[in-house]
């Protein structure tokens, strides 16, 4: 029951924040304006025998002995057996308009049998993109989010020690080259693509800066144009037009989490005239054998005898109810949790009423 109260209690915050403005910033996406992801392969040293074993990861020895030689150790032909190494991707986001000497968090993972990262270093390594080029290095010591304990008969693991976060672990090398200045117009992408929310976007531009710059293409874009604006460069108008507010229009939607008890509803969601009766039925079998032994010394076997008892019993449950024309989904959970009724009823209760076409929104069941 717990999980509705929470349910509900996010409902009516979801509905009050329908109702407030929503700036344009968070609602769009700025064509071009968007991040780079990175990728690099490379080593953590300094573990605590918690590193890959190099006959399961010949990879690890292959990569140490390539940076030794660039230290400037010959290592050739020799063979390697530390527990202290691990082979890792490091992965990261490198975000718009970052500039050379800026930071930049990582995540590093062991692709290995290394079984911990805790208290491991990352050696340099180079991030690049998919276009092949190195944007970034990276090394730092790893913070992995898990621990674990190994004893001679047991074993105990919390969270994923063999994965871990470098905060600011890597400077930004080479800047992606982007003529924002030189834009005429850009394109403003919805998030979630609405017709309504297109065109209010449209109109709150085109009333705040009292000329027509803004055209509504799609239920996903809107495109502005940069010189109509007479700003002083295409930052300063996007800068204005960001904080434009409005009241987006939403889907009504109704998102239910089978494995939890957990349901969402939209502000929106309404549900026509209906009658809904529910009961449960509860199939009871027990088993309870019953041994016979023969008397001592007498000749004989022992039995078995089964003995079993079934029962089916029905629960109370919502007797024959109707549900008037227009009302709003959170009126009718708060009524069926006002009865007593479990959230796992009240999923299966939902999802006849959809069935009968008299819920009137995207239901989602994960």
């Amino acid at each position: 029951m717990k999980h509705l109260i929470l349910a509900l209690f996010l409902s009516v915050l979801s509905t009050a924040a329908a109702a407030a403005p929503v700036r344009i910033k968070d609602l769009v996406e700025f064509d071009g304006v968007r991040g780079n992801d990175l990728v690099g392969y490379g080593l953590v040293v300094g573990l605590n025998g918690t590193g890959d074993g190099i006959r399961n990861a010949p990879f690890t020895e292959e990569i140490m002995s390539n940076i030794l030689e660039r230290l400037g150790v010959n290592v050739t032909g020799e063979q390697f057996r530390p527990r202290n190494v691990a082979a890792v991707f490091v992965t990261a986001e490198l975000p718009p308009f970052a500039r050379a000497g800026s930071q930049i968090d990582v995540t590093v993972s062991a692709i290995g049998d290394a079984s911990s990262l805790l208290g491991g270093t990352l050696v340099m390594t180079p991030l690049n993109a998919a276009d092949g080029q190195i944007y970034a290095v990276s090394q730092g010591t790893v913070i992995a989010g898990g621990a674990a304990a190994e004893g001679d008969a047991a074993t105990v693991v919390q969270g994923v020690p063999t994965a871990g976060v470098i905060p600011s672990g890597a400077r930004v090398e080479r800047e992606i080259e982007f003529d924002f200045q030189g834009l005429e117009t850009v394109r403003l992408a919805l998030r979630t693509p609405d017709f309504t929310t297109a065109g209010l976007i449209e109109a709150a531009i085109n009333n705040t800066l009292n000329r027509r710059v803004a055209r509504m293409l799609d239920p996903g874009t809107v495109v502005v144009d940069i010189g109509a604006t007479r700003a002083a460069s295409p930052a300063h108008a996007i800068g204005r037009i960001e904080n434009i507010a409005i009241e987006p229009q939403r889907r009504a939607r109704v998102v239910v989490d089978q494995r939890s008890g957990t349901i969402v509803l939209g502000e929106d969601v309404r549900i026509s005239r209906v009658a809904v009766s529910q009961g449960n039925l509860t199939l009871r079998i027990e088993e309870d054998p019953l041994v016979i032994q023969p008397n001592p010394f007498s000749p004989g076997n022992t039995v078995v005898v089964p003995r079993t008892q079934a029962d089916i019993q029905e629960e109370p449950g919502i007797g024959l109810a109707e549900i008037p024309d227009g009302t709003s989904l959170s009126e009718v959970i708060a009524g069926l949790n006002a009865l007593g009724v479990s959230p796992r009823d009240m999923i299966d209760i939902l999802k006849s009423i959809k069935a009968a076409g008299a819920l009137h929104a995207e239901f989602i069941v994960r």
